[in-house]
């Protein structure tokens, strides 16, 4: 058993000083996680990987205000479990910023220009990040393990090996569900 593991376990089981041993085990990793997916955000993002990291730890392993008590006392089953409930995090987090911005009583469709950034030579991404979480809940729908797959490697930015690892497949099942993933999310997103 990992130490993040006995951790996890300790947590669940309320031990107070737990929480607080974990993210110095865990961080280094959430924080490339999480840069992964900054880096496919627009510029000019009001969240850095940093302030991803704490906001989707708080959500899942949260201390009350005084910072001495665990709240709600998460379950996790392993390391497996605890990153992909991390990468769900931090994709709620980044689908909520997007429908925030989107958001008629914050300008809606209008498009905030900043003098510096209009010489730009690289394009701005356009990801529609409100209509890929809408897409990825009908794949879940269809095909659980596929998006659970989607999550890890685009919201949590682990390989596909890794992937296929984490979820129990063998890697040419990750390949076969990556494809087919892919095409669903494709197809829906053009529509």
């Amino acid at each position: 058993m990992s130490d993040v593991t006995q951790i996890l376990n300790a947590i669940e089981s309320g031990d107070a000083q737990a929480a607080s041993q974990l993210l110095p085990l865990v961080y280094d990793e959430l924080r490339r996680l999480a840069a992964a997916q900054m880096a496919r955000e627009k510029p000019g993002h009001t969240l850095d990987a940093t302030a991803l990291v704490h906001e989707a730890y708080l959500k899942l392993v949260g201390v009350e205000d005084h910072g001495d008590k665990p709240r709600g006392s998460p379950s996790f089953a392993n390391r497996r479990h605890f990153f992909a409930a991390v990468s769900e995090a931090m994709r709620r987090i980044l689908v909520d910023a997007a429908r925030r911005r989107q958001s008629q009583k914050r300008g809606g469709e209008q498009v905030r220009h900043v003098i510096d950034d209009l010489d730009l030579a690289v394009p701005e991404p356009r990801e529609d990040l409100v209509g890929l979480d809408e897409s990825l809940q009908r794949l879940a729908a269809a095909d659980p393990q596929a998006a659970e797959l989607v999550q890890l490697r685009y919201f949590g930015g682990v390989s596909l090996l890794d992937a296929a690892e984490m979820l129990g497949v063998s890697p040419r099942t990750a390949h076969r569900l990556w494809a087919y993933a892919r095409a669903f999310l494709h197809r829906e997103m053009q529509v």
